[in-house]
């Protein structure tokens, strides 16, 4: 059932399903809780799933010209306090790892597991930051070009074709994305810090799901980064877009990972 709260006079937009143990679903840069679609029917018969559609996204207005992490975890921690949600385990793709950890950084005590999906509790690399101003910049002129090419360039050939159609759906998404909230969140990404101690230094059960061919993120620095942060590992064989290329096996990891986390003893 979608549902909305305003907060810092913008609306905030999401769907909360089920009963039970609380999981929240964030979305990544382009997307919208609606990616969550196939993963919900899954593990609502046994948890209450909230699936939020961060600033600039989805249902959910844009906040100023910075989407910084830390904005898009308060927007989230105010879904949660007005439905007086007192533990969660949180579930991150891509950007939405990021606001999960800047989250879990300000309300350790709140989080029973986080799951790193496609995502990295590092900062970005200098080159990094270079291509997304780069993109801010571009994406001025040629929205529609821009993120298509963005996009598409996520999946290699072979599997362009092989998911044809659930890539198109994911697109068109992409595309309703206002150019503010673009912009907005690539500012908020560039300045977000590195975050690999709240991963360290909590006792919360972690697990980063790593695509083999991800273009984003290589995966033997994702293996790395797992093993420095004692988190769990589960290695799909896709890309950057887990949801999209590996949906039964992506399933499979999580209920499992939501599974764990309640049985955690505190």
């Amino acid at each position: 059932m979608e549902k909305s709260l305003s907060f810092k006079k913008t609306q905030v937009s999401y769907t909360d399903s089920g009963k039970g143990a609380v999981v929240v679903l964030l979305h990544g840069f382009l997307e919208n809780s609606t990616m969550w679609d196939k993963v919900i029917p899954e593990i609502c018969n046994t948890n209450r799933v909230l699936a939020i559609d961060l600033l600039g996204h989805g249902q959910t207005a844009c906040l100023g010209y910075v989407h910084s992490m830390e904005l898009m975890a308060e927007a989230v921690f105010a879904v949660l306090k007005s439905l007086r949600i007192r533990k969660i385990t949180l579930i991150g793709h891509s950007m939405g790892g990021y606001v999960s950890l800047a989250l879990a950084e300000k309300h350790p005590e709140m989080v029973r597991g986080l799951c790193l999906l496609n995502s990295t509790a590092n900062s970005d690399s200098t080159a990094r930051k270079k291509l997304r101003a780069r993109a801010s910049k571009m994406v001025q002129d040629n929205f529609t070009n821009m993120v298509r090419m963005s996009f598409v360039n996520l999946f290699e050939e072979e599997r362009k074709s092989l998911f044809k159609s659930e890539i198109e759906n994911a697109l068109n998404k992409a595309l309703k994305t206002p150019l503010q909230g673009y912009i907005a969140c690539q500012e908020g990404m560039k300045i977000r810090p590195d975050r690999t101690n709240v991963l360290k230094n909590n006792t919360f059960k972690k697990l980063m799901i790593i695509g083999k061919k991800d273009p984003v993120l290589n995966s033997s620095d994702s293996l790395k980064e797992a093993k420095q942060t004692n988190s769990e590992i589960v290695m799909l064989s896709g890309g950057h877009m887990s949801y999209i290329e590996n949906k039964i096996d992506l399933t499979t990891a999580l209920k499992k990972f939501i599974k764990q986390c309640l049985q955690q003893k505190y």
